[in-house]
């Protein structure tokens, strides 16, 4: 690029890039000045480095760092990880169905794609590493960028003149990406009077970048062709704290979104024509009269390198932030890191002093008496070692102790590590248990409360970060590439549910629940659902497909069951059928018993008088008497046949009583005959 190419600053540049610096300026000093040595700080604890300026007092020796709050910060973002993304599909979409042509499957096609496109521009990773910023920090800053990039694919194309035979390399395409850029909060700068990115004036992102990244901007017209150069070091914009920073081929890069006076881009765009002033120049609100918003990138801190009205359609600021525990009133949140701060400085000082102490009580120090000891002599403490003195070696070296080292430091620092984990709303696997052998419900209070604590940072992640993150997504997309993505009104939805701990918290309710109730309870199909959709199986979605396919009545087992109903009342009714028949019959030979008791007594009359008058000679003595006997014979015919027309008489009643039970039974089975046949209708 020959010099003459290079555009020389204007007086326009001048005025916008001393605005924007001179803002950039002020703010930066607040930041630096109320929160940037506890930045620092809380990344050397959350990385186990050890710093001069760390020390807890002045003789200590150790420069041990205890993991307790690294613990802390790995275990809340991964619980908060894993409530995010746990699940798979982060996100819904919802629509009146009123901008798609009323097809619902285009709602559908629309995330698919979205997630597409956020599966190959890597957003898991990238908000895997703002979450964990949020932790260590405080807040969660991300950039949105739209980049347009060169996608290679394998293709097979035909060659001309030649039947049959093809070439096979590769196609270059382009596609929009639209990613978002995890930001230290050591490199951004806002403005202290407002509460949310929208609410300041303007935000700012400084960092160092390849001087070869500026020079491909100027070569595609991103930025103007300015005699760019490398600027000096500046420790606090590094991504991370070394012992050397890379020195070479850098550019401090200041990227400014918000508000600036419309004169000045105005002049830049040379457009003619003079902006109204509200105020006198000398005015202080002169310069804030009127505002547009903008972007304006400045490298080295005086080199305008671009500036332009904000050119998204939404007219929104690329820039989202979130707070991992709500500080009200305040851009800027409360991390992990700050709520253990104080305990993690009480256990390093416990456990240095403890390993102090063992310094002083594991080496002995000795006292000698020089005059007796060989000239020359090098005292050192080695197994095996022998020393030549003059004279009782009892009298000439003497040990000093200073006692013993008490264990009362480790103990105390055991607990301010429980104070740690209270104090930051985490639990590692060890207090769970022992929490757990003391007391089950206790346990589950605990796990509880920590639940809790875990919404509320999840709330914060998915209102101020994750649907505005989407949002801005898709209208960049709708704007870019609208082939792809139609310009239609959706409304996003979270879908992030609950962490790891949560879910197997919920996992022991169900499972309980199911031990109580047992496996025959109508409500089995979805407490089984309950647990699939708390479970982390790669099939779960299967599954419950299957289960639901289940749950629906099968069409043949209907059939077979309303065949079976109306076999069982036509058995029913034959049975009814049957009894009555048997009841008839036994009326019947009721009936006729009756009659041969009731003729009985008159057929045995005729017997007997025909009996006493047959074959008897007149007026014969010998006769009398065989009448007299053939009388008393008869008499005693009648009495046994008495007998048993009585006998015969309570057989029949006892049949009675036996009919009169069939008809019962015939009754109950006409009514259940009719219960059946009106359930089947």
């Amino acid at each position: 690029m020959d010099q003459n190419d290079f555009e020389e600053p204007s007086e326009s540049d001048k005025e916008l890039t001393d605005f924007v610096v001179s803002h950039c300026d002020r703010w930066r000093d607040y930041r630096d000045t109320n929160f940037l040595p506890k930045y620092l700080e809380y990344e050397r604890i959350f990385r186990g480095e050890w710093a001069a300026e760390d020390k807890t007092r002045e003789s200590e020796r150790s420069r041990i760092v205890t993991p307790a709050t690294q613990q802390a910060v790995e275990t809340r973002h991964a619980e908060i990880m894993e409530a995010i993304f746990g699940q798979g599909d982060f996100f819904d979409i919802e629509d009146d169905l009123k901008d798609i042509n009323g097809n619902p499957l285009d709602v559908e096609m629309l995330k698919a794609q979205l997630m597409e496109d956020f599966k190959q521009d890597k957003i898991r990773k990238s908000i895997d590493q703002i979450e964990l910023m949020a932790e260590i920090y405080g807040t969660g800053i991300g950039e949105i960028v739209v980049k347009t990039e060169k996608v290679f694919e394998p293709a097979t194309q035909p060659i001309p003149g030649q039947m049959g035979q093809a070439a096979i390399g590769v196609v270059e395409k382009s596609r929009i990406a639209v990613k978002i850029v995890p930001v230290n909060p050591k490199n951004f700068l806002y403005d202290p009077n407002g509460t949310s990115i929208d609410d300041c004036m303007g935000v700012a992102i400084e960092k160092f970048v390849g001087i070869q990244k500026i020079v491909e901007g100027m070569e595609k017209g991103i930025y103007r062709k300015v005699d760019i150069g490398t600027d000096s070091d500046d420790n606090d914009l590094e991504p991370t704290q070394e012992i050397t920073q890379y020195r070479d081929d850098k550019v401090r890069l200041l990227t400014y979104y918000g508000l600036v006076p419309r004169e000045y881009l105005k002049q830049l765009e040379n457009e003619g024509g003079e902006v109204v002033d509200l105020f006198p120049e000398d005015s202080v609100a002169d310069d804030y009269a009127d505002m547009v918003e903008a972007i304006v990138v400045i490298a080295n801190e005086g080199l305008l390198l671009k500036a332009e009205e904000n050119p998204y359609m939404m007219k929104d600021r690329p820039v989202i932030s979130y707070q991992d525990d709500t500080v009200p009133n305040r851009l800027l949140g409360r991390g992990t890191v700050e709520k253990s701060y104080n305990m993690q400085k009480a256990i390093d000082a416990q456990v240095r002093s403890h390993l102090d102490s063992l310094a002083l009580t594991t080496s002995p120090m000795m006292g000698m008496d020089a005059t007796r000891l060989p000239r020359g002599a090098k005292f050192e403490i080695k197994p095996g070692k022998a020393f030549m003195v003059n004279g009782n070696p009892a009298e000439i070296l003497y040990p000093f102790k200073f006692g013993e080292t008490s264990l009362n430091n480790l103990n105390t620092a055991k607990e301010f590590e429980r104070m740690l984990l209270q104090a930051t709303g985490t639990m590692d696997s060890q207090g769970m248990v022992s929490q757990g052998n003391r007391d089950g419900a206790g346990l589950s209070m605990a796990v509880a409360t920590i639940i809790k604590k875990y919404k509320r940072t999840l709330v914060n992640f998915q209102e101020d970060f994750l649907i505005p993150f989407i949002q801005k997504a898709a209208f960049r997309y709708m704007q870019f590439d609208p082939e792809r993505y139609p310009s239609v009104d959706m409304k996003f939805i979270a879908t992030a549910t609950l962490g790891i701990i949560a879910r197997e918290y919920e996992q022991q309710q169900f499972i309980g629940l199911l031990q109580t109730l047992g496996p025959n309870t109508p409500v089995l199909p979805l407490i089984l659902k309950g647990i699939l959709n708390n479970s982390s199986l790669s099939n779960r979605y299967e599954l419950i497909a299957a289960l639901d396919q289940m749950s629906q009545p099968d069409p043949n087992a209907q059939e077979k069951a309303l065949m079976q109903e109306q076999l069982a009342m036509q058995a029913a009714q034959a049975q009814i059928a049957v009894n009555t028949t048997q009841a008839e019959q036994n009326r019947a030979e009721a009936q006729k018993l009756i009659t041969e008791a009731q003729l009985m007594p008159a057929e045995v009359q005729a017997k007997m008088s025909a009996s006493l008058t047959k074959n008897l000679p007149n007026e014969d003595s010998a006769n009398a008497k065989e009448f007299d006997k053939r009388v008393k014979i008869a008499e005693l015919m009648l009495k046994e046949a008495d007998i048993k027309n009585k006998s015969k008489i309570v057989e029949l009643q006892m049949n009675n009583a036996k009919s009169n039970v069939v008809d019962m039974e015939n009754q109950f089975l006409e009514k259940l005959a009719t219960e059946l046949n009106y359930g089947n209708r």
